[in-house]
């Protein structure tokens, strides 16, 4: 009874693994071979170093209205989330985001509330872009494959603009406010229809539902990770190290299927962990928290809340592009920005040149949880295992606050200009191993002496292009009989 009970759970064993690795290996061959492509070509977007680019300089003297009655225009109750001074076309105007999200602008020039912005204007915007030569309108647009995701939401429509330059760049401009949302070249969009999108299972029609999106994902990636599991399991079932078979091979099988058998063997760990941190990439069961500074925490820290800065306009600064108004520890400030991303604080109030010592950004930094207390101060200077750049830059040094809560809460800290740029805790942390690692293999020892990470990521991706077509090879013969 025991035997026949085994070899019939054996034998569901092979069939689930081959008829669901049919479908499955596809998928496995499509996640390897993007992967490789998304390695070194990202999913189209906007850096703060493209948008400070395309910024012209502040013009001063036009601006006539204070950050003040830019706050009393707009209505704010509280100091917004953020505000900045910049420019629109040849207009400076404010850019506020309330505590709920809520984008307005504000001309500098005259108050009036900007809630259109035209089709001259546009194309006023993107001849200040550095790449720009010939710009002209392509189309107004809702939403397409690469405006696609929520976060663009508060900004659409889009004015289409493209350049004119040889790299085929195109702007998305909010037709609500005249921001840049985000650009994208010829290279990046058809690199990702080969790395991003199919790797993501991205299509604008699935993408646009954001939970629908998810679902798929969990569910592609989790059947994925049944038949890793499966084909590990039949591998070792199958092999002989010391008792072979006639062939001499530790494999009964020839041909695609030894391959799919071998290399299975040899990188089915890697796989594994693979399909189970990109499962994990949209977080099930929202099992790892999503924590964020919260407005409470922001206003501890600011050591302000009411719509007041009083700030004194400077009346000239050559090479500042951008604006930023902000209060730490009960000090306002200034924070300039040239279009080579260069900062610089001033004293709101006076405009003079501002120098916050490291001690006061600590004190202001323990303000931050007021039922916990910071047990260590940190000046990074050098990237570690939670504080790294992979694909985008980081600033050094950064400071890091560690708190005692319940959370064990680590915030890192600007020392340039006092901003929270991250905030981090325990289940943070783990999901930076379970998902980054074993999805990215971002190991601080291979990103540290590149190519190391490249070669490393390369070759297992081979590996498991070869286990995955090999698997589609056979399941196809299988379907052919």
């Amino acid at each position: 009874m025991a035997f026949r009970l085994k070899r019939k759970l054996r034998q569901w064993l092979y069939l689930t693994h081959r008829w669901i690795g049919i479908v499955t290996c596809l998928f496995f061959a499509m996640w390897f071979i993007s992967g490789v492509v998304m390695m070194y070509v990202a999913f189209p977007g906007l850096s703060d170093k493209e948008r400070l680019a395309a910024l012209p300089d502040i013009a001063w003297e036009k601006a006539r209205l204070s950050p003040d009655d830019a706050m009393k225009t707009a209505g704010s109750a509280r100091y917004p989330r953020d505000l900045r001074l910049t420019m629109l076309a040849e207009e400076p105007v404010y850019r506020l985001i309330d505590w709920s999200g809520k984008r307005q602008t504000i001309s500098a020039v005259d108050g009036r509330a900007i809630t259109e912005v035209s089709e001259p204007q546009a194309l006023a915007i993107a001849a200040h872009h550095p790449a720009s030569k010939s710009p002209r309108l392509e189309e107004m647009i809702d939403r397409d494959q690469w405006s696609v995701v929520a976060r663009y939401d508060p900004l659409r429509p889009f004015y289409l603009v493209n350049l004119g330059d040889d790299a085929g760049t195109k702007l998305y401009i909010s037709s609500r406010s005249g921001e840049i949302a985000l650009d994208t070249n010829r290279l990046e969009r058809v690199w990702n229809w080969l790395g991003s999108i199919p790797h993501w299972i991205y299509p604008t029609v699935l993408r646009k539902d954001g939970a629908l999106w998810r679902q798929v994902i969990l569910w592609s990636s989790g059947i994925c990770l049944i038949v890793g599991i499966t084909g590990i399991w039949i591998g070792i079932l199958r092999m002989r190290l010391k008792r072979r078979y006639a062939s001499g091979n530790i494999t009964p099988y020839r041909g695609w299927m030894a391959w799919h058998h071998i290399t299975g063997l040899i990188g089915g760990a890697f796989i594994l962990t693979w399909m189970f941190s990109g499962w994990l990439s949209v977080n099930p069961g929202d099992f790892f928290n999503r924590r964020d500074s919260s407005r409470e925490m922001l206003q501890r820290y600011s050591g302000h809340d009411a719509a007041t800065i009083a700030a004194k306009l400077p009346a000239a600064q050559e090479g500042v592009v951008e604006a930023r108004f902000t209060w730490l520890d009960g000090t306002p400030l200034m924070i300039t920005k040239s279009r080579s991303g260069e900062q610089s604080m001033l004293d709101a109030a006076t405009g003079a040149a501002a120098v916050l010592p490291q001690d006061r950004l600590w004190d202001a930094a323990a303000k931050l949880l007021p039922t916990a207390q910071m047990t260590e101060q940190i000046e990074l200077k050098e990237y570690d295992s939670y504080w790294y750049a992979h694909h985008r830059e980081r600033e050094l040094p950064v400071l890091r606050a560690i708190f005692n809560d319940d959370a064990q809460t680590w915030i890192h800290i600007s020392p340039v200009t006092g901003d929270i740029l991250g905030q981090v805790d325990a289940s943070r942390r783990s999901y930076r191993w379970w998902f980054n690692a074993l999805h990215s293999l971002d190991f601080q020892l291979l990103l540290k002496y590149r190519p190391a990470w490249d070669i490393v990521v390369i070759l297992l991706s081979i590996l498991g292009t070869i286990v995955s077509v090999s698997g589609v090879v056979v399941g196809w013969r299988y379907l052919k009989r």
